[in-house]
């Protein structure tokens, strides 16, 4: 069984890893390639917030009903290079609308479906098992479909805005 301090002490080699790039497209295609489904970091990342999620340390707040929810699981801090970590739960069968938001540094997201047709929509389309790494000042609702999927997500600085109007 996982703990929150397994997630975090698991991420920090890959945080010092990528702290001096930036999220966008050049970044996520590297992430899908070097970090992809089946490699030893996706697989412990997604088994560890998985089981995070079950057990109930890892998207437990409800930000609209038991299928939306999110929590941030580490603040920015030095030992993660000023990286936050976040974890986002999504259930719907038919396309679903979080909160809009923005992504002053940009994001990178680890993305695990839970249902095998569960997607998550990412800058390049809709994204099953891998990575995807909105740019700075990137901004979005974020949507699934097909079912359970977690999102857990590394933030420069931190920094997530909810207070944008959408365009």
């Amino acid at each position: 069984m996982s703990t929150s301090k397994d997630l975090i002490e698991r991420s920090i080699p890959f945080l010092t890893e990528v702290k001096n790039r930036t999220a966008g497209g050049e970044l996520e295609n590297w992430l899908n390639t070097n970090y992809g489904p089946g490699t030893s970091l996706y697989d412990d990342l997604a088994r560890m917030i998985t089981e995070g999620v079950r057990d109930g340390w890892a998207a437990n707040i409800e930000i609209d009903g038991p299928n939306y929810r999110r929590s941030r699981i580490a603040e920015p801090s030095e030992v993660l290079n000023y990286f936050s970590i976040t974890a986002v739960y999504m259930n719907s069968v038919e396309p679903f609308r979080g909160q809009y938001h923005q992504h002053p540094y940009g994001e990178l997201n680890l993305v695990v479906p839970l249902d095998a047709e569960a997607r998550l929509m990412g800058p390049n389309g809709w994204s099953g098992p891998g990575w995807t790494a909105p740019g700075p000042g990137s901004h979005h609702y974020p949507e699934s479909k097909g079912g359970a999927v977690i999102a857990l997500f590394f933030l420069p600085a931190g920094r997530i805005s909810y207070d944008i109007t959408p365009s």
